[in-house]
């Protein structure tokens, strides 16, 4: 597997591998599969300001990806940033989502920021064993905070230091 940073030409792929997220499970909170335009937009905009990653397998085929974006929008929070990773169901549990985030950190860090949040709504036993092996830490859990198939979800939030330290950020 190659770990590699995307372009909004992977944005077929990655449509194709978030669809059956969105569809056949209450991992993401959203109810409709985003276009391939929609995702090629939402590809350049973590590209100007965080990253988005692609994993490639053997043969040079997108089989996952990773980005980061803002955490939220208010100033003092432009150092940390939200974290997301998606493998095309066939390929999870075999290193992809380790390798997609260990490059990603990388990036992020490289750009200023300080620390990134992941929310996995639950149960997700394979998102919060990477979390936790990629060194996140929970911080909380929003309760029955989403509806979705037909049920409320809670939603796990972990963090984890991108830089240690307490100096102020440049």
């Amino acid at each position: 597997m190659k770990v590699r940073d995307a372009s909004e030409l992977d944005a077929e792929a990655c449509a194709a591998i978030y669809a059956p997220y969105v569809t056949d499970t209450a991992i993401t909170f959203e109810y409709e599969p985003p276009t391939v335009a929609e995702m090629a937009q939402r590809i350049a905009s973590a590209l100007s300001t965080h990253a988005w990653l692609a994993l490639e397998d053997d043969n040079g085929r997108v089989i996952g990806y990773a980005y980061g974006g803002p955490f939220k929008a208010r100033e003092a929070y432009r150092w940390s940033c939200e974290v997301s990773v998606y493998l095309e169901l066939g390929v999870r549990r075999k290193g992809g989502g380790r390798a997609l985030y260990e490059v990603l950190f990388e990036r992020l860090t490289e750009r200023g920021y300080r620390m990134a949040a992941a929310g996995m709504t639950l149960p997700n036993d394979a998102s919060e064993g990477l979390h936790r092996a990629m060194g996140f830490e929970p911080v909380g859990t929003y309760r029955r905070i989403g509806w979705k198939n037909g049920a409320w979800r809670d939603v796990a939030w972990v963090q984890r230091e991108l830089v240690a330290g307490d100096d102020p950020p440049s």
